[in-house]
């Protein structure tokens, strides 16, 4: 079990590589933070569409959602809040990997909510266990797990990604394959993404096992 307050004691500045990192903050906005040799910040840059970030920010609201399994669902925060969009696509179960999102119909629907640090340095795969066991859960009852994060670009689709290797036994490949046809814009952070390169499922599967249950599923308060 993990906390955000455990993730945030756990990173180190001693381990930033370059002296101008990207923000994402939770609005939405992208920021530049330009560091001194001793980390602290020495100037901030609102950055504007299509500098660096890989892709080009989309206004609109993002309804799109990319079905990778009958049961498994992935999308952004746009989807989830849309009660339409859940509706239309039996959505009975949702995995909210985000920060500061919150969930809107817990009268309605089944949440599990794990507040993931979108940074490379968060150990991504250390979620996989618990994550797929709420999927698992949802789909013993015959229900539908939506899974996202903020954009719906690299927590949840590395959570997915995770889940078809550890549970289908597909090559890294082949599960970012199926994921990025189903949502074309899925990009895990290059942490995530070497993480999930050099991810033995079998070897987290066998320690996980080990370990309880797993949480039973729960409705937020």
């Amino acid at each position: 079990m993990h906390s955000l307050a455990q993730e945030i004691q756990g990173f180190s500045k001693n381990r930033l590589k370059k002296q101008c990192t990207h923000v994402t903050t939770v609005t939405g906005r992208k920021l530049l933070e330009r560091r001194s040799n001793g980390g602290e910040v020495e100037q901030v840059e609102e950055l504007e569409e299509g500098s660096g970030c890989g892709f080009v920010e989309d206004k609109s609201l993002d309804l799109q959602i990319g079905v990778i399994r009958p049961f498994l669902l992935l999308a952004s925060q746009d989807a989830v809040h849309d009660i339409d969009t859940l509706q239309r696509y039996k959505v009975s179960h949702v995995l909210n990997v985000a920060y500061g999102v919150i969930n809107l119909f817990p009268d309605q629907l089944v949440y599990k909510t794990l507040q993931i640090l979108d940074l490379p340095e968060t150990d991504i795969t250390s979620y996989l266990g618990e994550c797929s066991t709420f999927i698992d859960q949802a789909r013993e009852q015959n229900g539908v797990v939506l899974v996202h994060c903020n954009a719906g670009v690299s927590r949840s689709s590395s959570i997915v990604i995770g889940y078809l290797m550890m549970r289908e036994g597909l090559s890294f490949d082949e599960a970012y394959s199926q994921v990025k046809l189903a949502r074309p814009s899925m990009h895990p952070n290059p942490g995530f993404y070497q993480q999930l390169q050099s991810y033995k499922p079998w070897i987290t599967e066998q320690n996980y096992g080990a370990q309880a249950q797993g949480p039973k599923i729960s409705r937020d308060p």
